[in-house]
């Protein structure tokens, strides 16, 4: 999985960029018995209309999301990772 995160709102040239960086690294550094890469854009902000046009004819394993400036407290993100543990059978 490759992961860019943008400290900006979404744009069309992101999405072209990160389809650049998967193009890369199927061609580069892929071995043979790789499965094709995902890519994730993580933004501030994302306009969903912009993002589904954006993302037409590139690649379908090519993803945008946003993300929040600023984390959940200590307790919050003990009580995630102890779920997802229990969840995952650790």
């Amino acid at each position: 999985m490759l992961i860019d995160l943008k400290a900006e709102p979404f744009t069309h040239a992101n999405a072209g960029q990160l389809n650049t960086y998967l193009s890369y690294y199927r061609k580069h550094e892929m071995s043979e018995d790789d499965r094709p890469p995902v890519g994730l854009l993580l933004c501030t902000d994302k306009d969903h209309a912009l993002a589904e046009y954006a993302l037409g004819g590139m690649d379908e394993r090519l993803f945008i999301s946003t993300y929040r400036l600023e984390l959940p407290d200590k307790t919050q993100l003990e009580d995630f990772l102890r779920a997802e543990a229990r969840r995952l059978g650790f």
